[in-house]
């Protein structure tokens, strides 16, 4: 692979990377209420139960149902998926876990 290639494959990579990084991305329409759903019993002790959202996918809205997860680890709280609104625009904030 010649040098030049290398180097715009890096660049490219880079810019994919850092792009997602940037926490979200922006629709004109606001999601739909949220679903409801009986969670159940945990898999098993320490398990958090994260809750649904709606994901804008392929022009129209698809929901993402909860499920327990595991936190990476101690003290870590799950922060939920939600839309923010900015203007006319929404913007998609990705669960998370935080310290």
């Amino acid at each position: 692979m010649s040098l030049r290639r290398m180097l715009l494959l890096i660049l490219t990579l880079g810019i994919v990377l850092l792009s997602a990084c940037g926490g979200g991305y922006y629709v004109a329409a606001a999601p739909p209420p949220p679903r409801y759903a009986v969670a159940g019993y945990a898999p098993g002790p320490g398990y958090v139960w994260t809750d649904g959202y709606w994901d804008w996918r392929g022009g129209s809205w698809f929901w993402v149902a909860g499920s327990w997860r595991r936190p990476p680890h101690r003290g870590a709280v799950w922060v939920p998926a939600h839309w923010d609104r900015y203007g006319h625009r929404y913007r998609m904030v990705p669960g998370h876990w935080r310290r």
